[in-house]
């Protein structure tokens, strides 16, 4: 009779916060599947993690914004006799720039990683995680709560994170199982240098460590909170489309892009 081993699945696992989620897992006890397309920073990151006392994660190269890349991480996650109890879907990337400049097909292909790739794997692992009454964590932003001029794909798609992420929740609370979206701040990670957005483009008061931000994010989540969001700051600027008229939240995400870019030249 075959057996399966319960895993925490953590994806974008090679740097910054998915990384910082790994090592808190890890610290938990969870016994880890880190996937990103980078092996030498996955296997880098298992190293560690395992000089630390804890086991050694599983690491399997896969790029999850293609189908045959999320289809391929499920054969190898079964191939290997392991089922996630836990889904961490981390990857994701922004790009900084007026949508109507920036390249479509890189737009496009952040919609594909930023919202299909999460559905698809949220969805992909329920019964598994459902059975072992585990729980799916979405790594959202504070960009999800309004829009955002000059990042406007990269805020839609962390909108939809929210969105998707609170009704799981709803739904799926009653079995046991954990949802929870991580909306953190500016975190001061690699993120910003692919996404072309210079270090001090949001006020320093925001910032959070891609540490703190994975401990609370998981003491949120284990705690059964729908939403974490990191720090008090960004938890008040959450609130401003419940406070402004919508198109006042619009107006002053705009005249914030127009001062950064006049700032940046």
């Amino acid at each position: 009779m075959s057996s399966t081993e319960p895993v925490s699945l953590i994806t974008g696992a090679s740097a910054g916060i998915g990384a910082a989620l790994a090592r808190v897992f890890a610290q938990n006890g969870h016994r880890l599947v880190l996937t990103a397309r980078r092996e030498a920073q996955l296997t880098a990151l298992a190293d560690e993690i395992a000089t630390a006392g804890q086991p050694r994660p599983h690491v399997i190269v896969a790029d999850v914004s293609t189908t045959d890349g999320r289809t391929g991480l499920a054969g190898a996650l079964e191939a290997a006799g392991l089922e996630p109890a836990y889904v961490v879907n981390n990857a994701g990337f922004g790009l900084l720039g007026p949508a109507t400049r920036l390249s479509a097909e890189r737009q496009l292909e952040m919609i594909d990683l930023n919202t299909r790739a999460l559905t698809d794997l949220s969805l992909r692992f329920l019964d598994s995680v459902t059975r072992h009454k585990g729980g799916i964590l979405n790594v959202a932003s504070i960009a999800g709560f309004m829009p955002g001029p000059g990042m406007a794909i990269y805020h839609a798609t962390k909108a939809y994170v929210v969105s998707f992420t609170e009704a799981l929740h709803g739904e799926l609370k009653g079995d046991g199982v954990r949802v929870c979206a991580l909306c953190p701040g500016p975190v001061p990670t690699a993120f910003l240098d692919h996404a072309g957005v210079p270090h001090d483009y949001f006020p320093a008061f925001l910032n959070r460590t891609a540490e703190r931000v994975a401990r609370e994010g998981y003491a949120g989540f284990m705690g059964g909170h729908r939403v974490v969001v990191p720090g008090g700051p960004n938890r008040m600027l959450t609130l401003l489309p419940r406070l402004l008229p919508r198109g006042a939240t619009v107006a002053f995400m705009q005249r914030r892009w127009v001062k950064a870019r006049r700032r940046g030249g």
